[in-house]
């Protein structure tokens, strides 16, 4: 089959919708709200070499991250067999934080591998120091259990002591083995749709096809930065606390862009730190090539292709490249978003028109975790905000932004999982800063915990405001607090400690900055 414009099309729909219909299993088949409501997974397909040929649109903080995963269970085990896969959640081994875990399959074709398939799901609990795996947490050992590249399932037959231990280190070992089990259904739908597009239309066109896939993402890449004028552009933001203390944490970065090639060099950056917050490469990596990505006009296919024109030096020993075993837990939701942050601050000085202000930059990460009625629970999620502002209008409200893509998890189905009854869930009104184009607004989202219980709180942007553009104004900042009783209590951005039945948590997260000035 020749390679025209028309089966590139074709190929790519074929690849992608493989991947969707690997997340449509995951998400369907899962226990816990965090991957059945809230969407926190990717599934992605890549070639015999480990190059990624497609990702659906899941999170984009894994568009980097996977590939290095893949890389790593490669690495590993060489000589795959049929019917193989690999689970790993080690971020120093390509994962990003240990609550996401990664399986990786080959696809055999006439007895040689010829292509990969890869999911990666956020685990509500995968152990450590506290309930929901993202601990303010001094080194990894203290963040759960670390997963190297090991065989879940070894030429067909799941190795069910390896799948005892996994589930025997998390606080809802049956959850965790229903959402294990969804993964390894989202590997056999990948694999048998590969077959499939294979059995249609031939190895050969289908590796000929993924490969121009590839060539055209990179040379779409190339155009998005050609668009954008040569010249250095320096930008610096900060993080406020590592959950040990707070104190600023700067991030900065300087990119050079020269006609079709990108330069992203965030040295400068503060050294690795104490706590929770140190972002492994492949984070910095993932955050950067999304911003890039970001910038073009056209639906430019998520693959290897499009990190080939970009460059990303992350100084060793850094917040940004740690030396394991650094504590990374946050390093994945809010110093992503941080870099985003940085490297569109930069940005909007070459292109002053196309870059809106700062959304939220917070995941606003909630974990909890205890016994109700003799059982116990465990959960996690992510609270939207406010986008930033920019010269195509307001910013949208209650939204999340960048490094995530997740859902909102329902008031339904949270209060139907967990003893918990939300009782205010709002937007955040006057929280988006002015301007021409006002920012978003965040949300207000407050709990009423119905068992005493374990909660931590890792979040951003409580006393940073995200920045405006163009002489709009900042967002406001969030406020996370603590009602019992009568007592009322304004919690940092980084807080851990139990609660008891009665007790409410409001979260009020950032709105985003506004764009350009007020008449």
């Amino acid at each position: 089959m020749p390679v025209d414009s028309i089966s590139l099309a074709v190929f790519r729909s074929l690849f992608e919708a493989a991947a969707e219909e690997m997340g449509v299993t995951l998400q369907r088949a899962a226990f816990s709200p965090n991957i059945r409501e809230r969407l926190d997974f990717s599934c992605a397909l890549f070639d015999g070499d480990a190059r990624m040929i497609a990702q659906a649109a899941h999170i984009p903080v894994h568009l980097g991250s996977m590939p290095a995963s893949v890389e790593a269970a490669i690495s590993a085990f060489p000589d795959l067999a049929l019917g193989d896969v690999i689970v790993l959640n080690d971020p120093y081994s390509g994962g990003t934080h240990l609550p996401d875990v990664t399986m990786v399959s080959p696809v055999f074709v006439d007895d040689m591998v010829q292509f990969y398939v890869a999911s990666r799901a956020h685990h509500a609990d995968i152990g450590g120091m506290s309930p929901g795996s993202l601990p303010l947490s001094t080194e990894l050992y203290q963040e759960g259990l670390i997963i190297p590249p090991i065989k879940l399932v070894e030429a067909g037959w799941r190795n069910e002591a390896v799948m005892r231990l996994l589930t025997a280190n998390s606080r809802a070992p049956q959850e965790r083995l229903g959402d294990f089990e969804a993964q390894l259904a989202a590997q056999r739908i990948g694999e048998r749709r590969l077959l499939a597009i294979i059995a249609a239309h031939g190895l050969r066109a289908a590796n000929e096809h993924a490969a121009a896939l590839l060539d055209t993402s990179r040379r779409m890449t190339e155009a998005v930065i050609a668009s954008i004028p040569n010249g250095v552009y320096s930008f610096a933001d900060a993080l406020e606390s590592d959950g040990q203390r707070e104190f600023l944490i700067p991030i900065r970065v300087t990119i050079t862009v020269s006609r079709s090639r990108l330069i992203v060099d965030f040295t400068g950056s503060a050294p690795q730190v104490a706590g929770n917050l140190n972002a492994v490469t492949a984070i910095v990596r993932s955050a950067t090539w999304y911003c890039v990505r970001l910038l073009a006009k056209d639906d430019v296919p998520v693959n290897h292709g499009c990190f080939e024109p970009v460059l990303v030096i992350t100084p060793p020993h850094s917040l940004l490249n740690p030396d394991f075993p650094a504590a990374v837990a946050v390093g994945n939701t809010e110093t992503g978003q941080r870099v985003v942050d940085a490297v569109l601050g930069a940005l909007a000085q070459a292109l002053p028109n196309r870059i809106p202000a700062a959304s939220q930059g917070s995941m606003n990460n909630i974990t909890v975790g205890g016994t109700y009625n003799g059982k116990p629970f465990v959960y996690y999620e992510t609270i939207a905000g406010g986008h930033g502002g920019g010269a195509a209008g307001d910013g949208l409200s209650g939204r999340h932004s960048h490094m995530t893509n997740t859902r909102n998890t329902p008031i339904e189905a949270l209060e139907y999982a967990l003893p918990l009854r939300v009782t205010a869930y709002r937007l955040r009104e006057g929280s988006g800063g002015a301007g021409a184009a006002r920012g978003g607004e965040g949300v207000v989202r407050e709990y009423e915990f119905l068992c005493p219980a374990t909660v931590t709180i890792n979040s951003e942007r409580r006393r940073l405001t995200p920045y405006g553009l163009a002489g709009g104004g900042p967002g406001h900042c969030g406020v996370n607090t603590l009602i019992h009783g009568d007592d009322v209590r304004t919690l940092g951005g980084k807080w851990t400690g139990s609660v008891e039945a009665g007790d409410r948590l409001r979260i009020e997260t950032p709105g985003g900055g506004g764009w350009g000035q007020l008449p």
